[in-house]
């Protein structure tokens, strides 16, 4: 069933638990775009009546949407996963956010004083707000804010309509725009189950390359996490000529078999 409302994308969201929302081949995590498409081949926009390219119906659903679930913490929206725009449901926020830990720790330079700018607001800005406040430029600027989202510092809170043209993604803090799912953080192991649990029953089949790129995890600490979650008997090993996988134990409706093809091959798995 595609989803056609807000409500619908939402529930979807909050059924996978990790979603780009564009469709990727280079992830195994399923997409917004193929919810609401029926399809995973990106079609941006058409030319109307009047010779202008405009968004397609299903572009202009996805692109509204990416907005509003942030807006209204129906679903975390940023740089958060792979290397691309992504959605967290609620229910997982604890998790990636327990799992990116390490990298807050590391802030210098301007991302430190980005984020430190962002607090002292206390309230949703855009890139260019943010820049202006620092006097930086928009290369140096975005470049920080991009990395303060893969780290969890910032996160998209919906859209700034001020002014004609365009509207500005607005970005949050983290730690603040979810404060109270954060009350209480899992362990680094237990939120890595979560999560890949969460990514082996979208995808049906992944390898180990295929984890590590969806989470961002070293090879190494992906096979370690599917290795636990074969012997706590969460996933299956298959095999796939050379390729190692791991399949869910016992596969759910939202499982989508690589096998059958619904994405791009796994990754070979060392």
């Amino acid at each position: 069933m595609r989803a056609r409302t807000l409500g619908q994308a939402a529930a979807w969201i909050d059924d996978v638990g990790l979603a780009l929302l564009l469709s990727n081949g280079d992830y195994v995590l399923p997409s917004l775009w193929e919810a609401v498409a029926g399809h995973s081949e990106v079609e941006w926009g058409v030319q109307n009546d009047e010779g202008k390219w405009v968004f397609t119906k299903e572009m202009n659903r996805v692109w509204t949407w990416k907005d509003d679930l942030a807006a209204q913490r129906l679903a975390c929206v940023g740089l958060h996963l792979a290397r691309t725009t992504s959605l967290v449901a609620p229910r997982l926020v604890s998790s990636v956010y327990a799992v990116t830990q390490d990298a807050r720790e590391t802030l210098e330079g301007l991302e430190l004083e980005m984020s430190e700018a962002a607090a002292e607001l206390g309230r949703p800005a855009t890139r260019r707000e943010l820049r202006l406040l620092l006097g930086a430029d928009k290369r140096l600027g975005d470049r920080a804010v991009n990395a303060l989202q893969r780290k969890l510092v910032l996160t998209n809170a919906g859209l700034d309509t001020e002014g004609s043209g365009w509207g500005a993604t607005l970005h949050d803090l983290f730690a603040r725009r979810w404060k109270a799912k954060l009350q209480k953080l899992p362990t680094r192991e237990d939120a890595l189950t979560a999560l890949s649990t969460a990514v082996i029953r979208a995808a049906g089949e992944i390898s180990a390359a295929d984890l590590a790129a969806a989470l961002r995890l070293r090879r190494r600490e992906a096979t370690e996490t599917l290795g636990r979650l074969e012997a706590q008997r969460v996933v299956v090993p298959v095999r796939r000529d050379d390729l190692r996988l791991w399949a869910p134990a016992a596969r759910g409706s939202s499982a989508r078999s690589r096998a059958a093809g619904s994405r791009s091959s796994p990754r070979r798995s060392r």
